[in-house]
């Protein structure tokens, strides 16, 4: 039980320092300014604590035996069935999200407008998937926390969450997208 809280935590944290991190990529590219020392202060503690729990994670559900068949109860599940799917396409995105920057300078450079618009497609795709997965993870850590006992608490705490979450999506993909396309695009 101690993983599983300890990594219940570093979810918490990891969501916390997510939406910093999210937020402020989105002003930055809102208002072009951009400070390389804000964002490694805003990137750097989102990667290492979302490492952190990756790793957590992945052993809590490698390793305790218990919540790892999802297929029994299907429609029950759906939010565990959205947590691991998500989890598992982090990483490949974040990949492709570390690099986009110089991507974007390439393909709109040598005039690869369709690989440009499938790179902005992948950003806004990287976001959804982040989002998802801690919009779907918040209320199971609070819970295994013992900070959320009852079915309505859960129910609020979605609802609010989800709403975070779906703001923040649209934000995001305003903003970043409507910069990156100012920075790369000459019309």
């Amino acid at each position: 039980m101690k993983l599983k809280k300890c990594n219940a935590v570093l979810s918490l944290l990891s969501f916390a320092a997510m939406l910093l991190h999210i937020g402020y990529s989105a002003f930055a590219y809102f208002t072009l300014y951009y400070n390389p020392g804000m964002t490694k202060m805003f990137a750097i503690p989102f990667m290492v604590l979302t490492c952190v729990h990756a790793i957590t994670g992945m052993c809590s559900v490698f390793l305790l035996s218990d919540g790892t068949k999802t297929a029994m109860y299907p429609r029950k599940n759906i939010s565990t069935i959205i947590q691991r799917i998500t989890a598992a396409l982090i990483f490949p995105l974040l990949i492709l999200h570390l690099n986009t920057f110089g991507l974007l300078q390439i393909t709109s450079a040598s005039g690869q407008y369709v690989f440009f618009a499938l790179l902005i497609l992948s950003e806004i795709i990287f976001y959804a998937v982040i989002l998802s997965h801690g919009a779907v993870s918040f209320s199971k850590a609070l819970i295994t926390l013992g900070l959320l006992c009852s079915a309505k608490a859960l129910t609020i705490t979605d609802r609010i969450i989800y709403a975070v979450c779906i703001i923040m999506l649209a934000a995001a993909s305003f903003s970043i997208i409507k910069g990156q396309l100012t920075m790369f695009l000459q019309f």
